[in-house]
């Protein structure tokens, strides 16, 4: 075969992509980001020890991360970007060596350090992206014959992948967390010794789980510091008359320097996929020509993004291959990448990214032209719901709000994926849907009213706002004072389809959360034994039928 992925819900036949990604990788892309990681993962063996001689290198623990982030579904697709990162990987897995050796000589009396090293700390190469391919592609997935070992080392990988994100998104903001740096590369490096059982790797995988909590805590503080707390929002869905611009992704910092650049320019700013909730935060609520959200989740983008006519911005991972209809108007930015869309060089010496080509792409196009379109109420963080708190718990102690469901995650192109938007209008008028990500776009357009003036249909935020369903549970549990989270009324039905979602759930088990339904799909990287740890540890489940769900979750006895 010419490749081997199964890291995404698209997974051919719900086994792996062998000859290109159903998201639109080719095999050359894939066997690149098998070498970046396992490049990775040597650099992170040097980093370890050397940081148990007090020994760091910043600017290594964040590329680390970066190069993760990288490798999740859709967001680079350039070969020749990613054979940048793996020619810099090996000068930094050189760096941090040579300052390890330096303090390990110096720690002990000039003795040279002679353990031995996994070949992903040792191989080398001058930049070629022939050679590079022949080294990746006996390094792949496949390259671990035991399927049990390989199912959690990659789970274990794919939950880092989101933890690397979302810190990644608030080290960009100026929030950091080392902590979080550590443990990445403490795991990675883990994922090379040959001597940790499966108890050792479920260990880290909810390891893992606890670091995507503190990296999604992070990400909020940094969000709600620098843009302030979210408020309820009603979010226009329609278009003004003028020139655009669409901003999708999740990396507000550059929605701020898209705006903070087209004030006063005649250019009006509207907001895509997971970018809808920035119409919450206080702080871009100052620009007038920020209009609202156009168009749903990322898997439409190819028909929206062709009917928008307007500049586009990919902020950061859900690209999909752009129509050549468009291709000349989109752009990419940060970690994102797709060969022969124009991309944006990121922020030097501290000054803010020149978005002049995006701008001057958008006056020429001419713009859009005024439609109607439905408003969304969006903003619902835990500090918002935390300022209603009396009126919720009341709420749920009068019985007019029997159960929440957590209906979180990602969207995606499968129709089995009407299984949230049938669960939406199924369930009664006495229970509270919570969301956060782009799965919300099954549903919130439906309307589905409210309880004594909470809507029914909570959204939180993006997908690393699951953070706030997190903090609503662990308040919820302190109110009713009880021991255990699986007690409360909450219900969960996570959709998933890309490696941000596996933090998130990692992050829930890690909290003890329970009898999760999974979907549209159980994970091809979840082996049969794996599974079945998870499935008799956590009561992890797939979806059935909408209706079948809806009865046995609200069958579960609600808080007394």
């Amino acid at each position: 075969m010419k490749m081997f992925c199964y890291q995404c819900e698209e997974a051919m036949d719900n086994k792996g992509c062998t000859t290109g990604g159903v998201c639109g990788k080719t095999d050359t892309v894939a066997v690149l980001q098998d070498l970046l990681i396992y490049t990775l993962k040597g650099i992170s063996s040097y980093a370890v020890e050397a940081r148990k001689l007090g020994v760091k290198d910043p600017e290594v623990d964040l590329f680390v991360a970066e190069g993760l982030f990288t490798t999740v579904t859709n967001v680079n697709f350039d070969p020749d970007k990613i054979s940048d990162l793996i020619e810099k990987a090996l000068k930094l897995r050189d760096r941090i060596k040579s300052a390890f050796l330096e303090a390990y000589k110096k720690a002990n009396d000039g003795k040279e350090w002679t353990k031995n090293l996994p070949d992903a700390a040792t191989w080398y190469s001058d930049k070629s992206i022939d050679a590079y391919l022949a080294k990746g592609r006996g390094v792949g997935v496949l390259s671990q014959e035991n399927e049990d070992v390989r199912s959690l080392r990659e789970l274990l990988i794919y939950g880092l992948k989101g933890v690397a994100a979302y810190a990644d998104h608030a080290y960009i903001l100026g929030k950091e967390n080392n902590d979080i740096l550590a443990f990445i590369e403490e795991a990675l490096a883990a994922t090379l010794d040959d001597s940790l059982g499966a108890d050792d790797l479920v260990a880290l995988v909810l390891k893992a789980g606890e670091n995507g909590v503190y990296a999604m805590k992070l990400l909020d503080e940094a969000n709600t510091t620098k843009y302030g707390a979210p408020e309820i929002t009603q979010v226009s869905t329609g278009t003004k008359d003028g020139p655009a611009i669409l901003v999708s992704g999740h990396d507000l910092l550059d929605l701020e320097e898209i705006l903070d650049q087209t004030k006063d320019k005649g250019v009006n700013v509207y907001t895509h996929g997971e970018m809808l909730p920035a119409n919450a935060y206080p702080y871009f609520k100052k620009y007038k020509h920020f209009i609202g959200n156009y168009g749903s989740s990322w898997y439409n983008q190819q028909k929206e993004f062709d009917a928008f006519n307007g500049a586009i911005v990919m902020t950061t991972n859900c690209i999909q291959g752009p129509k050549d209809s468009y291709k000349d108007r989109i752009f990419t930015t940060g970690l994102v990448a797709w060969p022969g869309v124009e991309h944006i060089p990121d922020r030097a010496s501290g000054r803010p990214k020149d978005l002049s080509r995006v701008i001057e792409k958008a006056l020429s196009l001419g713009g859009l032209e005024e439609t109607k379109g439905k408003d969304l109420t969006i903003g619902f963080s835990h500090t918002t719901l935390f300022s209603v708190a009396d009126k919720l718990v009341d709420a749920i102690k009068k019985g007019a709000i029997k159960r929440f469901v957590v209906m979180a995650g990602c969207d995606g192109r499968h129709k089995e994926r009407e299984y949230f938007t049938e669960v939406a209008k199924k369930l009664p008028n006495n229970t509270v849907i919570l969301t956060a990500g782009c799965a919300k776009y099954r549903y919130n357009s439906l309307d589905l009213g409210d309880i004594g003036g909470i809507p029914r249909l909570v959204d939180t935020g993006q997908c690393n706002d699951c953070y706030s369903i997190v903090v609503i549970a662990l308040k919820l549990k302190e109110v009713f004072g009880v021991e255990d989270i699986n007690d409360l009324p909450i219900s969960y039905a996570i959709g998933w389809y890309e490696q941000k979602a596996v933090c998130v759930l990692l992050a829930l088990l890690y909290l003890g959360v329970k009898n999760i339904r999974l979907g549209p799909s159980i994970p091809a990287f979840l082996s049969p034994n794996v599974l079945k740890v998870l499935v008799d540890k956590f009561g992890i489940k797939p979806i059935s039928t909408p209706q079948k769900d809806i009865d046995s979750m609200l069958a579960v006895g609600a808080v007394a």
